[in-house]
């Protein structure tokens, strides 16, 4: 009798993984080191964990987070978007300028979407369909792009006027948290339902794993990369109009280095930076670990210049993680020189 049973009980196991099994455990890992930052900021600086202060934290990460959200799946693709940061300051600029033309609110949205979509598309096509590298291209419109808005402002920032219903997007707020923070929110639950519930985001890490073998299954996987980039593109639209919005102009200079800051949070929040396996709930994490290293550090009176040199010390580690496996026990096998 426990001959026969044996087998039956082992199939029960291997068929039925425990949740630890089942977690992406660099989720997890960074979802601790989250909660002891918090933790440590909390105690080091009085005013971290007051409600004021977690709600302007909230208002921080959100643009950071709308962005990531659509980058998780373009990394989960295996590829990359270094053009963001740029497509923000071009739609801040064209937000602006559109308004000073006497554009009315409504129709600046939409035209700041079309223009980040558009961009995300250029990126798509060059990289999908003529095959040039995504970071090459990236790295390149990420020029052209910010190029374009400095020549258009000279360099110059373009005010908004405060009693425009955009500029009263960056000021509104709901139940104490601002509005920003609600849209990030919003895009947040869409891109995980997308991710994790959609054929579109099994397409999505079945490229980043096994590319020819969805091709093969009749998956025209050159579509499904280029709206990847054009999800980033129309993401970075919107935090364009919210960044003007918040700061009641465009400037050219906008999102400086965002790219950087928006990867990171990916990465650190156990997305594969080689694609195959992206995670939202990850990237929430990730994207709170850049805004709360940001915000302890200015509540504790750090040297603004500082936080950069952290954010890409962070990067630095999440990346050396990722190559260095995709669970904690391989993570400990490499310290300890076992491999």
């Amino acid at each position: 009798m426990s001959v026969q049973t044996a087998p039956a009980t082992a199939t029960v196991t291997a068929s039925n993984p425990s949740l630890w099994e089942r977690a992406n455990k660099a989720t997890v890992a960074m979802a601790a080191v989250t909660v002891a930052v918090f933790l440590g900021f909390g105690v080091a600086a009085d005013n971290f964990l007051t409600f004021g202060n977690l709600s302007n934290l909230a208002t921080q990460v959100a643009i950071t987070l709308i962005v990531a959200v659509a980058m998780t799946f373009v990394i989960s693709t295996g590829q990359i978007d270094l053009s963001v940061g740029s497509t923000v300051a071009f739609v801040a600029v064209a937000t602006a300028e559109l308004l000073q033309a006497g554009w009315d609110s409504s129709l600046v949205i939409v035209a700041g979407l079309a223009a980040g979509l558009f961009w995300g598309a250029v990126n798509g096509w060059l990289s999908a369909y003529q095959k040039i590298p995504p970071f090459i291209v990236t790295l390149a419109t990420m020029s052209v792009i910010r190029g374009i808005a400095q020549l258009w402002t000279q360099g110059f920032s373009v005010p908004i006027d405060k009693r425009l219903f955009v500029a009263r997007i960056g000021e509104a707020k709901f139940l104490g948290f601002s509005v920003l923070a609600w849209i990030a929110l919003a895009v947040v639950v869409v891109g995980a339902v997308l991710l994790a519930r959609m054929r579109f985001g099994t397409y999505v890490n079945g490229i980043g794993s096994q590319e020819e073998s969805v091709r093969r299954a009749g998956v025209n996987t050159d579509r499904i990369k280029m709206i990847t980039l054009m999800l980033t593109g129309l993401a970075a639209g919107a935090a364009g109009i919210l960044t003007a919005a918040r700061l009641g102009s465009g400037s050219a200079n906008s999102g400086e280095a965002f790219e950087l800051t928006v990867i990171a949070a990916v990465v650190l929040g156990g997305t594969n930076l080689f694609g195959g396996r992206g995670t939202v709930v990850g990237t929430i994490i990730g994207a709170l670990i850049t805004g709360v290293i940001a915000n302890g550090l200015t509540l504790l009176g750090v040297s603004p210049f500082l936080t950069p040199i952290v954010t890409g010390l962070v990067l630095i580690a999440a990346i050396w993680i990722n190559l260095r496996g995709r669970t904690l026990a391989d993570l400990f096998q490499h310290l300890s020189g076992k491999r």
